[in-house]
């Protein structure tokens, strides 16, 4: 990478600062750092576009320390300086660290970390006790944090706002925190968004928290040759890109034309092979075993599928010593820490983890990135940017060193290929490495630990279905689709002993191969723990259910009688989750038409406003009058007849609902003693609200009931 300037170059940073650099060993600035470092240090707010691994860390940690430097009265330990914003623990955690010895060489500043995984009642503690002119930190803990601590956090004197990962931040849903974040800090500051892909939302956000900003955006250009090897190398054996790096700040420069500009650094070799079900776990056993002496990434779908491998891979014969480390969002923060710290520490090994190890993370030596599962990112589709894809491979080929990346792809999803090289990520086919296991041979391997250790068993089980309920729900339908993916060898290239109960294979199609799976001989229950304290405790629930049952005497509870004499079943049968959606919407049906037969009796004036608000539930009754709780009741009970009718009428196919010809005299009447009444007493007399505000209401209220409704299946799903 020729051609790159050294930091003293660079006109705007300290002595003090040059010197931090120096010690770590950082002679020439890469390019971002190199275009983003003047602008973020002056007075320009920056939005940054930079390829993984560039060294975005480094571009906004010497900005925000030089502007603290620089300020002519220094900050109290309370007085709040610099803000950076990152969306994962571990991200934060690591700019914290490479944060500390520039914040170090600046007499009396001092930086905090707050993430999630402890109490926010210590890092309150913690602040009011030493301060911090520099926080680092995730969304949610910010917010709290800043919150709690209310006026005791000085934000007067902030002179720099950095959201780090800026896409990812508002992919997880971040919004609300970053906005109560930025509005508790002075609109007179310098702010930055770093990313390796620039979103829809984010240059939303640039518009909404920047301020005149300059986007800096640091292209990589392939060689021609290269990008002539990437373009004519489907279906032939491996090739390795050539090198020939091109960035700068701004667009990307095409030489002689015939650049072409991509999305990952040249010196990372990107390759995928094709492999079915079956042979897609030997491969990557294979895999493992050519690549001991390496750091090796392998990305999975879900997190049962990480637990899953992380368990069979250590129990392999051909992988045995093999140093395989699992890192996952359902692990505790203290073991997703020391997980992390273990690997870094490792010479060589295998780490399994899902995208919560896909952004940000410097891993020091990573050699190579497998994955055994493409990603499920809403960014690597939703905006038409492989983000994912592109995050996952950057944990390797970081600050200008080589790296390589592999991906397995099922036959039914080739065109990922092609809409990664649309995408400006080209990949190049390999060859299958040579000396896998044989599948069968594997299978059966992995059934046999299933049937010998529970564990193993229910490990497989939740890593099939996980798998199963992901691939469904990708966000890239048109390439990952269900109903192409093979799930009868994939239950058999997992180990599984039976098929789970799940829609998903109740309803398979011919191309998910169902026939393929033969359920095994050896029944479930029956399967025992091979830790001995586990298999006790599953002994001591198994009788405590036995003896609860026996307590029963076999009777079925109250409430699951009416459902089952409501959808026409035995007393004693289980309702199905079709059977039970089906009264679920009936009792919803039910309920609106008598929410709209008592707006129907409010229009006519049979009933007062404070009636109709008890029938529908908008008020309560408690200290109200005799005469309004009375007439309530008869509303409901006369609605609630007609509405069950009606809800009858309409799961037949018919039209119901009740018809009112009464005149509307009573209504007003009680209206008018209604409004007496409260001035006799020296009530406030509320104005008449307008039918079209009860309207309305229940419009609402019908929206809230379709919401809960979608959320109850979602996760029941």
């Amino acid at each position: 990478m020729a051609g790159l300037r050294p930091f003293s170059e660079l006109k705007c940073i300290s002595k003090q600062t040059l010197e931090v650099i120096d010690s770590l060993g950082f002679k020439t600035a890469t390019p971002v750092q190199e275009a983003t470092i003047p602008l973020f240090c002056g007075n320009k707010d920056v939005a940054v576009d930079a390829s993984t691994g560039s060294g975005k860390t480094l571009a906004f940690v010497i900005p925000v320390i030089e502007k603290l430097r620089r300020l002519d009265e220094k900050l109290k330990p309370h007085q709040l300086g610099a803000v950076i914003v990152s969306p994962t623990r571990e991200l934060a955690k690591q700019i914290h660290a490479v944060a500390a010895p520039f914040v170090a060489s600046v007499p009396r500043l001092s930086s905090l970390l707050l993430v999630g995984g402890t109490d926010p009642a210590e890092d309150v503690a913690a602040f009011k006790a030493a301060g911090g002119n520099i926080l680092v930190g995730t969304p949610g803990r910010l917010h709290d944090v800043m919150k709690r601590l209310g006026t005791a956090l000085d934000t007067r004197k902030l002179e720099v706002l950095v959201l780090d990962e800026a896409d990812r931040l508002l992919d997880m849903g971040f919004r609300v925190q970053l906005d109560a974040i930025m509005a508790r800090l002075p609109k007179q500051r310098r702010t930055g968004l770093f990313s390796a892909t620039q979103t829809e939302a984010v240059e939303a956000l640039a518009r909404a928290g920047l301020r005149n900003p300059v986007k800096v955006a640091v292209a990589v250009t392939a060689a021609p040759a290269a990008a002539a090897a990437a373009d004519d190398s489907f279906g032939k054996k491996r090739k390795r890109q050539q090198d020939g790096e091109q960035q700068q700040g701004g667009a990307a420069a095409a030489a002689g034309g015939a650049a072409l500009e991509q999305k990952t650094p040249t010196s990372l070799s990107l390759e995928y092979i094709m492999v079915s079900v079956e042979q897609k776990l030997p491969q990557l056993v294979a895999f493992l075993d050519a690549h001991r002496d390496s750091k090796v990434i392998v990305y999975f779908l879900t997190c049962a599928c990480v637990e899953h491998h992380a368990l069979l891979l250590k129990r392999l014969p051909q992988l045995k010593g093999l140093q395989v480390q699992a890192l996952h969002g359902k692990l505790k923060q203290a073991a997703r820490e020391a997980t992390l710290s273990k690997y870094s520490g490792l010479p060589s090994g295998v780490l399994l983890c899902t995208d919560v190890a896909a952004r940000g993370l410097d891993i020091p030596d990573v050699s190579w990135i497998v994955q055994y599962d493409p990603p499920q990112d809403p960014a690597a589709f939703v905006h038409r940017d492989p983000a994912a894809f592109v995050h996952r491979v950057g944990r390797t080929a970081r600050m200008g060193r080589s790296g390589s990346a592999l991906a397995l792809l099922l036959p039914n999803e080739s065109s990922y290929v092609e809409f990664l090289r649309l995408r400006k990520v080209p990949l190049v086919e390999a060859q299958l490495m040579e000396g896998a296991p044989d599948a069968a041979e594997l299978s059966a391997l992995l059934r046999k630990e299933a049937e010998s250790d529970r564990e193993v068993m229910e490990k497989a089980t939740r890593a099939f279905v996980s798998f199963v309920r992901g691939y469904k729900e990708h966000h890239c339908k048109f390439v990952f689709r269900l109903q192409e993916l093979p799930l009868g060898p994939l239950a058999v290239s997992l180990g599984l002993l039976k098929l789970p109960r799940m829609p998903e294979v109740k309803k398979g199609s011919a191309a998910n191969a169902l026939d393929a799976f033969t359920p095994s001989a050896v029944d479930p229950d029956s399967v025992k723990f091979q830790d001995k304290q586990r298999e006790k405790q599953r002994q001591q629930m198994l009788k405590q259910k036995q003896q609860q049952a026996a307590a029963a005497g076999g009777k079925q509870p109250q409430k699951q009688k009416q459902q089952a004499a409501a959808a026409g079943a035995e007393p004693g049968a289980r309702l199905t989750a079709a059977k039970r959606r089906q009264l679920q919407a009936r009792d919803e049906l039910a309920e609106l038409q008598h929410d709209y037969s008592m707006l129907r009796k409010l229009k006519k004036g049979k009933i007062s406003e404070h009636a109709f608000d008890v029938a529908t539930g908008l008020s309560s009754d408690s200290g109200d009058d005799e005469d309004d709780v009375a007439a309530a009741a008869a509303a409901v009970k006369a609605g609630g007849r007609r509405a069950v009718a009606a809800a009858a009428a309409a799961d037949s196919g018919s039209e119901g609902g009740g018809s009112d010809d009464e005149g509307a005299e009573h209504g007003q009447q009680l209206q008018q003693q209604q409004a007496a009444k409260k001035q006799q007493k020296g009530e406030m007399v509320p104005p008449e609200r307008s039918v079209v505000h009860r309207q309305q209401q229940l419009r609402k209220r019908k929206k809230r009931r379709q919401q809960k409704r979608q959320a109850a299946g979602a996760g029941a799903s």
